[in-house]
């Protein structure tokens, strides 16, 4: 009897006359891919229309909307057992001694020195560039074959506080080595996807103002240490009249590198202007002091075989 009035139904519906084609059949791989793609929009603008309609119908019964929450790789992270708050006061005592507590506690102004491999290529020059003019009081030094740790006690002796050096292989940038003297620690990144600023459509121009920094979603404890020496090589008083700001956000244990400068369109509405460079950080290791590849002790080291074994768990 049930399957009776499910033939009449399906009879009184014309659309249910015509068998609808197995797109797997047709040959043509060209027209295959085509009815594909008309089939997966076609199925995307039913998702919607039932969406509003059940929406619509919950505003008119009175029923509260409740909006689903996308299940993302982000969203669906594994817990970590070290993450913490920031309200966390073990942390914020730990964080008061540690290397950085005089750039938090404004005993120390950030001084930087900028290097690169040995006889570096034309595109890692360029970003070298680039990153002189973004951080304030930078200066660029070629090293011409000198040892890298005889460049850490003449970094000393001059008072700089943070040593930087961006690695290439074949002559595209691929490294960037960030040590906090005298101290340390010293952090070893992969560096990608960079972006100079000619490179980056309607960039507008940099100006010598002092950034804003913004850290974005650094949650565990080692987390935080790099989230702190990131932002201990820019200056402590942001010029916002200059409106730049830099972000680094951090994503599945990829932090984003963006620059960029606010529009003010009205007293409500505010838009962003992108002024370069771009390009984004993966931690490879982190090491207590300065650098030392041969003795030093790691306190994090990224072993991708042994780490990687699931999407969903994260570091930073």
């Amino acid at each position: 009897m049930a399957s009776t009035r499910h033939m009449d139904a399906r009879m009184d519906d014309p659309d249910n006359l015509v068998p609808k084609p197995n797109i797997s059949e047709i040959k043509n791989k060209m027209f295959r891919q085509e009815m594909y793609r008309k089939m997966k929009m076609e199925k995307k603008k039913m998702k919607i229309k039932e969406k509003k309609k059940k929406m619509k119908e919950a505003k008119a019964s009175g029923e509260k909307v409740v909006k689903q929450t996308p299940k993302t790789i982000e969203s669906m992270r594994i817990p970590d057992e070290t993450m913490v708050s920031a309200e966390d006061e073990e942390v914020r005592l730990d964080e008061a001694i540690d290397e950085m507590a005089g750039y938090f506690n404004m005993e120390t102004t950030p001084k930087i020195l900028l290097t690169t491999c040995d006889r570096p290529g034309a595109r890692t020059n360029k970003l070298c560039k680039e990153i002189k003019r973004l951080l304030p009081n930078t200066t660029l030094l070629y090293r011409r074959g000198l040892d890298l740790k005889k460049v850490i006690p003449q970094a000393l002796s001059r008072e700089y506080t943070d040593l930087i050096v961006i690695n290439e292989d074949k002559k595209m940038p691929n490294g960037l080595v960030l040590s906090h003297l005298p101290d340390g620690p010293t952090a070893h990144f992969k560096l990608s996807n960079v972006r100079l600023t000619n490179e980056i459509k309607n960039a507008g121009e940099m100006t010598g103002h002092k950034p804003e920094v913004i850290l974005n979603n650094f949650n565990t404890r080692l987390g935080h240490s790099v989230g702190r020496m990131l932002a201990s090589m820019f200056p402590h008083d942001p010029n916002f009249h200059g409106r730049r700001v830099v972000t680094f956000h951090n994503q599945r244990d990829f932090v984003f590198f963006r620059h960029h400068r606010y529009i003010f369109r009205s007293a409500q509405r505010v838009g962003l202007q992108e002024l370069g460079p771009r390009f984004t950080l993966k931690l490879r290791t982190l090491q207590k002091g300065t650098f030392d590849s041969k003795y030093g002790e790691y306190e994090f080291v990224h072993k991708r075989h042994q780490m990687d074994t699931s999407r969903r768990k994260f570091f930073l």
